[in-house]
């Protein structure tokens, strides 16, 4: 089928992030305030009605993978069944999570058809891993990588470094991923909530720094970034891959393939775009397709810019 929703600079949507709730167990410092608390009066959609909208959007798209994330996709109650229904269109399903739950739900989950998991660790100290989410779960989140391991899913951990937190934790998260079998994959702290208007420059850490760590005790090198992919791959001298997403040091918005779908039923072509679309109720496929255009034009053309929006809202 030709591909009707393409912007001037060749880019598409290929991959859906369906965030399933704003909820979240965690409170990390880098995609919330320390007062915060989640909303009483936030309902995401029924299962019915997602299950609908995505498969609406695959009909337009043609998807290559949908991932599921939050807030915490793991207080989605429906979260098995939802994984279950959308199997059945063959596409590569995927989830982002803290890990927190996943002991119970990673074997379900793979049952139900999904394929991989990236689960956010920070640090592997108790001191920063409560510093960062505020939360003293480390022993349950990395029950959870076992866990989803043991039940056969393609497991990455992501680490967002901050300067003067866990920037002492590249090294040691590196080791125990690479000991694990697992790939890991750090990230540069994103221009989004509270820090789009303060604190980011006190508390980045970029790309070059966390290289600069690692190439201290391992001989490393470079690997192209593939098209519309948002991690830098490196290589150890022996064979082990290891990624960074440097969205500040090394933009990738130029070829950005990424379409997300909030807990409301909103689509958002980019993270620096505030302004929702609604697709609920739609019907007529040329009325989907107008929609898609609309969020395509909000993608940046060069660099992120950043947003005042939280992370939690849609789940980067």
């Amino acid at each position: 089928m030709e591909n009707k929703v393409v912007d001037v600079y060749g880019r598409t949507f290929k991959t859906l992030r369906v965030s399933l709730t704003d909820k979240c167990n965690f409170a990390c410092t880098y995609c919330v305030t320390k007062d915060f608390k989640n909303s009483s009066d936030s309902e995401s959609l029924e299962n019915t009605s997602l299950i609908k909208s995505i498969i609406q959007l695959n009909e337009v798209l043609e998807l290559d993978a949908i991932r599921f994330t939050g807030g915490e996709p793991t207080l989605y109650k429906e979260l098995v069944q939802l994984v279950s229904e959308i199997s059945k269109l063959s596409i590569p399903l995927k989830l982002t999570t803290n890990g927190f739950l996943l002991d119970k739900l990673a074997e379900p989950l793979k049952k139900a058809g999904l394929t991989s998991v990236n689960i956010s660790l920070d640090a592997l100290d108790q001191s920063s891993f409560l510093k960062i989410t505020r939360r003293d779960s480390l022993t349950q989140v990395l029950n959870g990588i076992e866990s989803a391991i043991e039940a056969g899913l393609d497991v990455k951990i992501n680490s967002v470094i901050l300067n003067g937190i866990n920037d002492d934790q590249v090294l040691p998260l590196f080791d125990y991923a690479k000991n694990m079998g697992i790939s890991i994959r750090y990230l540069e702290l994103m221009r989004m909530g509270h820090f789009f208007s303060s604190g980011f420059e006190e508390y980045f850490f970029s790309q070059e720094s966390i290289l600069k760590i690692i190439a201290e005790k391992y001989r490393i090198k470079d690997l192209a970034r593939g098209a519309s992919a948002t991690t830098h791959y490196w290589e150890t001298s022996d064979g082990y891959k290891f990624g960074v997403i440097a969205n500040e040091s090394t933009p990738f918005c130029n070829d950005c393939d990424r379409l997300r779908l909030d807990s409301k039923g909103n689509i958002y072509g980019c993270l620096s775009n505030n302004s929702p679309i609604s697709i609920l109720e739609i019907d007529a496929e040329n009325s989907l397709l107008s929609k898609l255009k609309q969020a395509l034009e909000h993608k940046q053309p060069a660099k992120f810019i950043g947003s005042e929006k939280s992370m939690i809202q849609f789940g980067g």
